[in-house]
């Protein structure tokens, strides 16, 4: 690998670390996350469980934002959508 390629892939490692939209959901959302905010086992049963779809961040941002929210407070010890998805992201930026 040269030092471009070399620079090029850190620079995206970079670049993922900063932006939590480029971090998976099924990253973010680990099975012991979900377990310890929720009854679900994983994001895609608590997705599953609110008949919602999304495997991108792009999919999540096209839920209804109010459905999305209801189905937080109501599977989650969470308030909001937003207030998962800071948890997630600061808990992922620790590790």
């Amino acid at each position: 690998m040269s030092m471009d390629e070399l620079l090029k892939d850190l620079q995206g490692q970079r670049t993922m670390e900063e932006d939590p939209s480029h971090i998976s959901l099924s990253s973010l959302f680990h099975e012991s996350f979900m377990r310890q905010h929720s009854n679900h086992n994983s994001f895609e049963a608590f997705l599953e469980k609110g008949n919602f779809q999304a495997e991108t961040h792009e999919d999540i941002n096209k839920i209804n934002d109010e459905l999305l929210n209801r189905h937080v407070v109501r599977e989650t010890d969470f308030a909001s959508w937003s207030a998962m998805l800071d948890t997630a992201t600061k808990e992922y930026s620790n590790k």
